[in-house]
């Protein structure tokens, strides 16, 4: 049949022909679409008792229709990303039932009994005690298990021949690591902030270190990452008395530098913090790069010792770790700055009142920890910059 876009009522069909569903007469579907890349769909049996959601990649960026295309090859990426965390990481990504290359469609777990983590935190929650230490389990899990130290030398070359993702890469090139400081057409900006985007333009030392940030993303091929970690891509909740934490929407997908995932994060917990103090609803924003940073660099140490190369000694370990560190540090400062003056901003800021005033406090931030990575070796170094505008 070939490639077609699926609508809600394709849907019953659809999964009684692929095998997860017997009767398509006892389905009920609604469209949950929410992010800026696909369509997702929901199905429920008519007696609430089962469900499953279905996600496929349109041709297009969702958010801009047809006038930006994207090829929906994205979806392999996707879930090439879910069958690697699968293997290590099980219990933090949700259930992959199937995999559709045809239509560029993943059938999961229904996690609607879960929330967003930004939703949450724009509504004034906590993150709570498990959350952002589990993200640093997760990246720590994924990155060994497909770098160097923890696949095979012939098994790592076929990684990355298969993670290869050109246009995916292009876009995180341009529109986090160029766009922003230079004139385009993606960027916009609250017009109070006119005067930050043309002196972050014109900042040649700003411009040069994030020069280096993207040639390190463009060449540093160091393990498998999420590629698009933040928190719209993480949901949180309980089942059974539990906390949950998944982890969803790996399609920027690809074998680059460590810091970047951790960066991501980082930078999306800094900007809730800044929401948070506008609000004057503090809670726990300010534990959450260090809980990340302790959990991930915790759970690399335990696996060092079952590296597949013994070359690589504590002491390069060790080395090894700091880069990560400084290389997150600077990757933070780029995300924030790309989501206040450049393209696709966050509702953490979009949504208050007078955005200004916090907008103005995370460009500061992240132009600090862009230029400043280097001497910035702890979290409470970055606490302390952040904690100073």
């Amino acid at each position: 049949m070939g490639y077609r876009i699926l609508e809600p009522a394709d849907i019953p069909a659809y999964l009684n022909e692929r095998g997860h569903w017997a009767n398509p007469a006892d389905i009920e579907v609604r469209e949950v679409s929410d992010g800026n890349m696909n369509r997702v769909f929901l199905a429920r049996s008519t007696d609430g008792t089962r469900s499953l959601a279905v996600k496929q990649a349109l041709p297009w960026v969702r958010v801009a229709g047809p006038s930006w295309p994207m090829s929906p090859e994205r979806a392999d990426a996707e879930a090439r990303a879910y069958e690697q965390v699968a293997k290590v990481a099980p219990d933090k990504i949700p259930a992959i039932l199937g995999y559709d290359p045809e239509h560029y469609a993943l059938v999961m777990e229904d996690m609607s009994d879960l929330e967003v983590l930004r939703t949450l935190l724009n509504e004034g929650a906590s993150y709570g005690p498990h959350t952002s230490a589990r993200i640093g389990e997760f990246v720590a899990q994924l990155t060994f298990a497909t770098s160097d130290f923890g696949m095979a030398s012939a098994d790592r070359k076929a990684l990355l021949a298969a993670s290869v993702s050109p246009e995916l890469c292009k876009i995180t090139e341009d529109v986090v690591l160029a766009e922003p400081y230079i004139e385009h057409e993606h960027n916009h900006w609250h017009e109070d902030l006119d005067d930050l985007a043309t002196e972050f333009r014109a900042d040649a030392r700003l411009r040069t270190e994030v020069a280096d940030l993207r040639h390190t993303f463009m060449t540093s091929a160091q393990a498998l990452l999420h590629g698009d970690l933040h928190t719209g891509s993480v949901m949180v909740g309980g089942r059974q008395g539990a906390p949950v934490v998944r982890v969803f929407d790996p399609e920027f997908s690809f074998v680059g530098p460590i810091g970047y995932d951790l960066g991501l994060y980082w930078a999306n917990a800094l900007v809730s913090e800044q929401r948070a103090r506008a609000l004057g609803s503090l809670t726990d924003h300010a534990d959450q790069l260090a809980l990340s940073w302790h959990a991930f660099e915790t759970e690399f140490r335990n696996l060092w010792p079952t590296r597949t190369d013994t070359f690589f000694d504590d002491a390069y370990l060790d080395r090894f770790l700091r880069r990560i560190w400084t290389d997150s540090v600077g990757y933070a400062g780029t995300e924030i700055i790309r989501r206040i003056i450049g393209f696709a901003h966050l509702t953490d800021l979009t949504t208050l009142p007078n955005p200004v005033p916090a907008s103005r406090r995370a460009l500061l931030i992240g132009r600090e920890l862009i230029v400043r990575r280097d001497e910035l070796t702890t979290p409470n170094d970055v606490r302390a910059v952040a904690e100073s505008f």
